[in-house]
């Protein structure tokens, strides 16, 4: 056994870091719900703004997490995979709000086929995510291998519609301008589903350490 295995088994320890972890999956697939929403014809700057202020509450979590981690001398995980699990949490919140906010910023005002299936893939991963996160706390590491499995494939059909959408932009639009600012928005979404999937690599990383 481990110095650091030994002193979790000896020590009580501060097991509210997987609330942390839980109450970010949980944002992140709000976050993504919301901004779904856009396809469904609401305008943009409305779904700007929802996912804006959702982003916000992620980072409130998030800060709250470094903070205990900065008082907190034993941790059921390592830290170091603690705050890589929250920092993974955020980045999809960001890329998420990244994606409708350059969508606003660029004038794209419906989005594209390619888009909504990117959406519609987001919210399934943060799905996923939302619901495998609470298995860290369980020690139930083959759901969460299962997980990690679901959400590779999801990021192996994002990557075929970001790339035959971006093959369709080229073919079928003349308009440089209009190509340039759907390519964006089909990267930042196919970016936040990327996210999820590194997430979930480092959600398989912890199952063969600990289980």
């Amino acid at each position: 056994m481990g110095l650091q295995s030994m002193i979790r088994w000896l020590v009580p320890r501060d097991d509210y870091f997987y609330g942390f972890l839980e109450s970010q999956a949980e944002a992140a697939h709000k976050g993504a719900v919301a901004l779904a929403r856009f396809k469904d014809g609401v305008p943009a700057t409305e779904v700007r703004d929802a996912v804006q202020e959702i982003e916000h509450e992620g980072d409130k979590i998030s800060h709250d997490m470094e903070e205990a981690l900065a008082k907190t001398f034993v941790t059921p995980i390592d830290r170091e995979d603690l705050h890589k699990l929250s920092t993974e949490l955020d980045d999809i919140l960001d890329l998420a709000n990244g994606a409708i906010r350059a969508a606003t910023m660029f004038g794209v005002e419906t989005p594209s086929e390619p888009m909504k299936k990117l959406m519609d893939l987001l919210v399934a991963c943060t799905e996923v995510l939302k619901t495998a996160m609470p298995f860290l706390r369980k020690n139930a590491y083959t759901e969460i291998t299962e997980a990690t499995r679901a959400l590779r494939q999801l990021e192996k059909d994002a990557d075929s519609v970001y790339r035959n959408g971006v093959i369709a932009l080229f073919q079928e639009v003349a308009d440089a301008k209009r190509i340039l600012r759907e390519k964006q928005v089909l990267e930042d979404l196919e970016n936040a589903v990327d996210a999820c999937e590194q997430l979930g690599e480092t959600l398989a990383n912890l199952a063969v350490k600990h289980g």
